[in-house]
């Protein structure tokens, strides 16, 4: 063999070996977690969680607009007196 061959199959191997390397490391660490850890709540549970809050949210407007609504009805009792009274 020439020089020249032995050294084409020196860098071959080399090249070859070090491709294995970065492949059997690439495999086993993964960013995923391992197990049966979902990265997400079941879309079930967060939609009933999504329908409780807003059943909650729709219960405190209607509070807010029964109190909103007789606070402006006593004001405007209070403006047609003073109005009357003048």
């Amino acid at each position: 063999m020439t020089r020249q061959n032995c050294t084409k199959w020196t860098l071959l191997v080399a090249a070859n070996v070090l491709v294995w390397c970065m492949l059997s490391l690439y495999g086993p660490i993964g960013a995923a977690p391992q197990g049966g850890v979902q990265p997400f709540a079941n879309s079930i549970d967060q939609r009933n969680d999504m329908i409780r809050e807003l059943k909650k949210i729709n219960t405190l407007l209607v509070e807010q607009n029964k109190l909103l609504t007789k606070l402006t009805s006593s004001d405007a009792q209070q403006k047609t007196t003073n109005t009357r009274a003048r």
